[in-house]
């Protein structure tokens, strides 16, 4: 949600994001709608004080004739009063909705562009692995040594679900808690949320309504799968009122994580790389409605993910994703690819989004700063890991000719000292 008074002030900014960021909203036709908006309920406040004015006359009156004109007055101030109450009654709601999909103007050094095709590449991390025998990929090796069984995983659930068996459910287990450790230790507090949220939970965090399509529903209980923990750790504070002495708030929250993929087809079907249930390590910072802080907290966030790929030595690439690229309430984005040798380049596998007060606003997420005004908070968000979609990288760039895998140094601590998987035996 934007600001409106923003958008009175400034319309050609947000006709501008919406050309940058592909959304079909009516900027005009919203101003016309605030503006009709506004001047009924105008009209109302003048009704409702002409109507306590003429009760409170009439209290006085004691010409028959004159009380009998002020009663008639009246009448016609009720009439009035339950015309623009019928004509209030759907523009509030109209008005919120068309809100609702109005893109935030995106940071001034957002690369544009009209999707993927713009985003920029930052840096890089690592060196590609070049091998001296034919590699397998993670199907392959997951078969071979046990650790995945797709098949079954089927049969139970249907397409794009698997099973993790062994080895294979170690190392998924492990890779989440060595990113749940490195946050700890970070000063992030830890949390465990629900993953059945509330539809405001999501209207909030801007989930809803754009990408409803993408959530599985529970209608019998009126509550919606989350697809990341960012949903409920984001809402925690939902129409609260904090104190700037308690910011900036830190979370870091592991949560399964269920996503429908509507419309994925192709390689991102292949194996684990899209599925349908996975587990992802969050990170969530809200803070002072400062640029210059969230900007800080946004590259912090991007660095602690960084940290995490680096001590399990996989190559990786930041990227700052554009304008057409980023979604409605990314206020600036990077996302972070990580080298996969099946895929033959770098892929997806966290998403770092600074929203300023994007989110805040639709949540009435606020705080009440040193000089006791109240102000909406910034939030941002960002993927610590995701699992098993990681794996693809880890067991792909960890094989060796034999088919088994040399594990991490980073990880053997969580699997028991163990520095390889070989086939079971």
């Amino acid at each position: 949600m934007i600001d409106i008074k923003k958008l009175r002030e400034n319309p050609e900014l947000f006709r501008q994001a919406c050309r940058r960021k592909n959304a079909a909203v009516d900027v005009d036709e919203l101003l016309r709608l605030d503006e009709r908006l506004r001047r009924v309920k105008t009209q109302l406040q003048e009704i409702a004080t002409d109507k306590n004015q003429a009760g409170k006359s009439i209290a006085l009156m004691k010409e028959p004739d004159q009380r009998q004109q002020a009663i008639a007055r009246l009448a016609e101030l009720k009439q009035r009063e339950k015309q623009l109450d019928e004509e209030l009654a759907p523009l509030e709601p109209k008005l919120h909705e068309m809100l609702l999909h109005l893109p935030l103007p995106a940071h001034p050094q957002a690369p544009v562009g009209p999707d993927a095709s713009g985003n920029l590449e930052v840096r890089r991390w690592g060196d590609v692995r070049r091998f001296d025998f034919q590699p397998k990929d993670h199907v392959q090796l997951g078969r071979q040594l046990g650790l995945i069984d797709l098949e079954r995983g089927v049969k139970l659930s249907g397409a794009r679900h698997y099973v993790l068996r062994g080895a294979g459910a170690l190392l998924h287990q492990a890779v989440l808690r060595l990113a749940h450790d490195h946050m700890v230790a970070k000063g992030f507090e830890p949390l465990t949320v629900p993953v059945l949220a509330k539809e405001q939970a999501f209207v909030g965090t801007g989930w809803f309504p754009a990408g409803r399509d993408q959530v599985y529903a529970v209608p019998a209980d009126e509550l919606f799968l989350v697809g990341t923990a960012e949903v409920p750790a984001t809402s925690l504070y939902m129409d609260e009122i904090l104190d700037e002495a308690d910011l900036p708030i830190r979370f870091v929250a592991q949560s399964l994580c269920f996503r429908r993929e509507a419309g994925a087809a192709g390689q991102d079907t292949y194996g684990l790389y899209r599925i349908h249930q996975f587990e992802k390590v969050e990170q969530v910072i809200i803070c002072r409605h400062d640029p210059d802080e969230a900007e800080r907290w946004h590259q912090h966030i991007v660095r602690n993910a960084e940290e995490v790929l680096q001590k399990l030595d996989l190559p990786y690439r930041v990227i700052e994703v554009c304008t057409g690229d980023m979604g409605l309430g990314k206020y600036r984005m990077f996302d972070i690819e990580t080298w996969m040798p099946s895929r033959g380049g770098y892929c997806e596998t966290h998403s770092a989004s600074n929203l300023m007060d994007f989110q805040a606003r639709r949540l009435n997420l606020r705080y009440r700063d040193r000089n006791r005004k109240i102000q909406f908070c910034v939030t941002m968000n960002n993927t610590v890991i995701a699992s098993p979609r990681i794996l693809i990288a880890l067991l792909e760039l960890n094989q060796n000719a034999d088919a088994s895998i040399t594990v991490p140094v980073a990880l053997r601590p969580y699997l028991f000292g163990r520095e390889r998987i070989g086939p079971p035996a």
